[in-house]
């Protein structure tokens, strides 16, 4: 019988109940992270009467989980190339955990600014591991889907963090926060240690590499997770070809190849699309509660705001999806891109009525969201598998540079005068720069499976 490489399987059957077990576990642990970011901004009000905080120590604070999260998720790609996606993530959870935790005993700014950053170290090695798995997971035709699902998850956590964040603070105060989202990811590390499987790529770039074991483990692995998929019959993984990176005996996970001479457009592309995208998406969910405030709106008005972007983010996360599984996923996330942007501006005109603004929210909320979506799609097929995880790590930690600057631009900007209206329209043309950069992106031709599936990049 002719063996069949296990990627070549996965790209060409279709999902397996297994395999969306996989990204709905990984959607999960999205929402924890939309939960535990935006739980800093749904506190911001208690947080600055408590501290007696300034609009730039706020922005500080904001953004302290962001600083994190860039750390976080460089630092695990490497790692997590060379010792197990899977392991990776639940020590990213612990760290999480712990900072979460940590943040509801803090009686100053630097000392929650300093719980938020650990907070966010967990966040950004969650992001990585989860990024890749859910992509490697997906099969050729539903990987933009699953991957736009598994996007949703933020903003599902995010608005239900928001609709906890109310009665939790009217009665427990603004610790209750972070102390439920700390309980809640201590049972995710139980589960996630029980229940996720390792990477299959992984352990196809260590059975070709020198780590490779003497007994043969990853074959056996990767042959108990395919019967759970339901592939029968012999299976191999997927060896790598030495150029891969473009840079022939050089460690395929150290930082250097991904400016090699075939990675180093695509590095520079993807840097700058995270960038734009999440300083975008990062303004809208870190600010907006407070800024509804800035215009007339209660804090109770404020959160109902941000949430709104939230339910919104989540349709869209999926309706990208959709749309990437009919047409080229760069030119789908250009659309996405330009429609954010122009929605920015129409969202800030339409505070005067709050109908019309939580509206306008749930639009804006869709369509940024969306982008995210595209971000977290694109970065995976844009690296070779030994490379996957470090690429996609520093990606997102140039991305939350972004998003770092985001927050506190926004309130170094208001102390000194700035108008909300001023600053939304600013955003809106950012955001609408990402269209220009990702249509000059390429993606890695990962298997012939994946470029039937999508012929528009086999052309590049």
């Amino acid at each position: 019988m002719t063996q069949t490489s296990l990627r070549e399987s996965i790209d060409s059957r279709p999902m397996s109940r297994y395999q969306w077990f996989v990204v709905a576990l990984a959607t999960a642990l999205m929402g924890l992270d939309g939960y535990d970011v935006q739980a800093m901004a749904f506190t911001a009000n208690p947080v600055s009467a408590d501290l007696g905080l300034t609009g730039t120590e706020l922005g500080l604070l904001l953004s302290g989980g962001l600083i994190g999260m860039a750390l976080g998720a460089i630092w695990v790609g490497p790692f997590a190339d060379r010792f197990g996606r899977r392991r990776m993530l639940v020590i990213a959870m612990i760290i999480n955990a712990a900072g979460l935790f940590l943040s509801a005993t803090a009686s100053s700014m630097p000392e929650l600014m300093a719980w938020r950053v650990i907070t966010g170290l967990g966040v950004g090695g969650i992001l990585t591991s989860g990024t890749v798995l859910v992509s490697e997971y997906s099969n050729a035709k539903y990987r933009g889907l699953c991957m736009s699902i598994y996007a949703a998850g933020y903003p599902v956590g995010a608005t239900l963090g928001g609709l906890a964040a109310i009665p939790l603070i009217g009665n427990f105060g603004w610790q209750a926060v972070f102390l439920l989202g700390g309980a809640v990811t201590v049972l995710a590390v139980i589960f996630v240690w029980l229940k996720m499987p390792e990477s299959l790529d992984f352990l196809g770039a260590r059975a070709s590499g020198p780590q490779a074991s003497s007994d043969g483990s990853e074959q056996r692995r990767a042959e108990e997770i395919a019967a759970r998929m339901g592939i029968t019959g012999p299976v191999t993984l997927e060896r790598e070809d030495p150029s891969d990176t473009g840079t022939p005996g050089r460690s395929k996970n150290s930082y250097a190849a991904l400016f090699s001479p075939e990675n180093r457009s695509r590095t520079l592309l993807l840097w700058a699309m995270f960038f734009i995208v999440m300083f975008g998406f990062y303004f809208a969910n870190t600010w907006t509660p407070q800024l509804l405030t800035e215009v007339g709106f209660s804090t109770d008005e404020g959160i109902m705001g941000g949430i709104m972007l939230m339910i919104g983010g989540t349709i869209g996360a999926v309706l990208f999806g959709v749309f990437a599984s009919r047409w080229d996923v760069r030119r789908v996330q250009a659309v996405f891109a330009i429609c954010s942007g122009a929605m920015f501006i129409v969202f800030i005109s339409a505070t005067a009525w709050l109908p019309a603004a939580l509206v306008a929210g749930v639009l804006l909320g869709m369509i940024i969201n969306g982008c995210i979506s595209g971000i977290y799609t694109i970065a995976p097929m844009t690296y070779a598998p030994r490379l996957r995880s470090t690429g996609v790590g520093v990606a997102l930690g140039v991305g939350r540079t972004g998003a770092i600057i985001a927050p506190i631009a926004v309130g170094a900007l208001l102390d000194l005068g700035a108008t909300p209206t001023v600053l939304y329209i600013g955003a809106g043309i950012i955001v609408a720069m990402a269209a220009v950069v990702v249509l000059r992106i390429s993606l890695h031709q990962r298997t012939a499976s994946e470029l039937r599936a999508n012929p528009v990049a086999a052309r590049d």
